[in-house]
């Protein structure tokens, strides 16, 4: 079955308090019609982060319209779609009660985070709870790059450069992060997915080894006990659309075929079909192929 690991929709009230986001994002009939022509068996609906907590009251507010109103397509469409629910950050007993609450009364699979928050990134000890509650339910943790303020918006702010460099460097930075905090060995059973091919994190891969052994003969950074690529290897990545051969292969020899998802990135990209060509035309078994496809995302959620 074709799984979408990455698509959007956003409740009407999201749509109206945040910039950027259309009345596109709000559509799920269109969604449906979308999944139907590509033959998507099942598509996740993440969030793709947005200012909206600005206006509506702080994060809390919108974790809880998101969460209820995404309930609620889970109920009118049963067995199409999969939920990953917001979560009000900023406190973690909170965070951790709503994670109960998705998971065990309203029947969300995952959960969705962004690579920051406020420069806050995934390696604080605020999110400990949350990556031992993921733990205990077994439920995979998505992250979307952040859109508001990423890393770099403070010296350069450029409707193009903005989306296509630093939303890709902050979810890079992010996984960084957890590396050199031990979140990626420490929580190795935890399966976080990172949109984007996980920013530039396959294509670094080298440089991070090389680095890395440099700096430990000079006794210049922690022992991580084991190269940088030994823990890289623990996360997974979802392809969002993109069919740039290059992130591919990369993501194959940093990962493997078991840790890709296809994903579309609905509604920002309307027409999935080379993505899923550029799959099937990796060098790799068919079987493979498959599973990048929607086996993987099937086994994660199992």
């Amino acid at each position: 079955m074709l799984i979408d690991s990455h698509s959007h929709w956003l409740p009407e009230e999201i749509v109206e308090n945040a910039r950027f986001f259309s009345g596109a994002w709000n559509d799920i009939e269109s969604h449906l019609l979308f999944m139907d022509a590509a033959k998507i068996g099942k598509a996740v609906l993440s969030y793709p982060t947005s200012d909206a907590h600005l206006k509506l009251g702080g994060r809390k507010e919108v974790s809880r319209i998101y969460n209820d109103a995404v309930a609620g397509i889970l109920r009118r469409f049963p067995g199409r779609f999969i939920g990953a629910a917001v979560l009000p950050v900023g406190d973690p007993r909170e965070m951790v009660e709503e994670m109960n609450r998705v998971v065990d009364e309203l029947g969300f699979r995952a959960v969705s985070l962004s690579s920051s928050y406020d420069g806050m990134y995934l390696d604080d000890t605020m999110f400990a709870p949350v990556y031992q509650n993921a733990r205990r339910f077994q439920v995979p943790v998505f992250v979307h790059s952040q859109i508001v303020n990423p890393i770099g918006f403070g010296r350069v702010a450029d409707p193009l450069l903005t989306p296509v460099i630093e939303y890709i460097f902050d979810t890079t930075i992010c996984i960084g992060k957890l590396l050199m905090s031990d979140i990626l060995r420490e929580y190795a059973d935890v399966k976080f997915i990172f949109g984007y091919f996980g920013g530039m994190i396959c294509n670094l891969r080298h440089r991070f080894d090389a680095t890395y052994q440099m700096l430990r003969a000079m006794n210049y950074v922690k022992d991580l006990r084991g190269n940088p690529t030994d823990f890289l290897k623990n996360i997974y990545v979802d392809t969002s659309g993109d069919t740039n051969r290059a992130n591919f292969l990369a993501a194959l020899e940093l990962l493997g075929p078991g840790r890709i998802l296809w994903g579309s990135d609905w509604p920002a990209k309307k027409d999935p079909g080379e993505g899923i060509e550029a799959v099937k035309s990796l060098p790799i078994s068919v079987e493979e192929q498959e599973d990048i496809l929607g086996g993987n995302l099937a086994r994660i959620l199992k």
